[in-house]
């Protein structure tokens, strides 16, 4: 088995311990859109806001897949689709790149797949994807977590060298349930305490109460930004992208504003999943891809609207 240099959920055992791992492995040398100063700023704060990247009428395209692949699963009992914890109304779909369609075209874009390659220095492939909706008045919290404690324990993902890319497609404000994100949190790493319930995912996608940290080491984290915690706001078209571990969670939306988005877990192919470290049996594929690691080819192909041959 692989060492584990991120032990976690060990009882009633918490720490914070440092990164062992750069956050950024490449540079403005390697092939990509990112300016040095945008790869520094991802190395301080753990994320990277670029503004508009998709225009107006490209979001549009997005907005209506999103639309069509809800309406086609919102009778669907699948566990890929991920309904409200209260309701019948979906939250995330998984899996989209694998569309044959609209979303495995946009999955390989060179805009996104050119600076998840910059950044972590090396070809890329998916691991995760999903569309997000949170709706207006009704839009569930996401409790704090660091994404790799889940990956690492759960999925087996050995060091930290993945990123989520999420791209906007609804206008995001202070009042909508954004993503809030703690500047600099990437550089440590939380143990959390408890241990892994069998089929942990099932509870985990609609409310995480595994692998969560504790206030302590939270209130840590937040003193060593300053006091500062970070909204992922901006308009439709604009993509986030942030590290592995970096510390993250969101409020619910009451407003009358939905969020939606499309995200994408870009791993190294020089970091794939080994067994999972909490000793349990790996999460399923749609949550954590090992069948097909290969290399995502960049296209510059300009988007198109095309309509999904699949069944979800």
């Amino acid at each position: 088995m692989a060492v584990d240099k991120y032990p976690s959920r060990q009882g009633d055992h918490k720490e914070i311990m440092d990164r062992k791992d750069p956050v950024v492995h490449g540079s403005a040398g390697y092939d990509g859109p990112l300016q040095q100063k945008e790869l520094d700023f991802y190395d301080e704060n753990g994320y990277l806001m670029l503004q508009k990247l998709f225009t107006d009428e490209e979001v549009e395209m997005m907005k209506r897949e999103l639309s069509e692949t809800m309406k086609r699963n919102e009778e669907r009992d699948a566990p890929d689709v991920i309904k409200e914890p209260n309701s019948n109304e979906v939250r995330s779909v998984f899996e989209i790149h694998k569309d044959s369609g609209f979303f495995e075209m946009l999955a390989k874009n060179e805009r996104i797949v050119k600076a998840a390659q910059q950044i972590l220095g090396s070809q890329v492939y998916m691991m995760q994807s999903r569309i997000n909706f949170k709706p207006g008045f009704k839009g569930k919290e996401f409790y704090w977590h660091s994404d790799f404690e889940t990956w690492h324990m759960e999925d087996g993902m050995p060091d930290m060298r993945a990123l989520s890319c999420s791209i906007i497609l609804t206008d995001n404000y202070e009042f909508n349930g954004p993503l809030m994100l703690i500047p600099g949190s990437q550089k440590w790493y939380v143990s959390c305490p408890g241990t892994t319930p069998e089929d942990n995912f099932k509870q985990s996608l609609k409310k995480q109460e595994t692998g969560v940290p504790d206030n302590e080491s939270m209130e840590w984290l937040t003193e060593q930004a300053g006091g500062q915690i970070d909204r992922a706001t901006g308009p439709a078209g604009s993509v986030l992208f942030f590290d592995c571990n970096t510390m993250h969670g969101s409020a619910g939306n009451i407003s009358p504003y939905p969020r939606s988005n499309v995200f994408f877990v870009f791993n190294s192919v020089e970091n794939k999943l080994v067994d999972p470290f909490s000793g349990q049996e790996p999460r399923p594929e749609f949550l954590a891809n090992r069948q097909d690691t290969s290399a995502i080819q960049p296209s510059s192909d300009r988007l198109s609207h095309r309509t999904s041959t699949s069944a979800k």
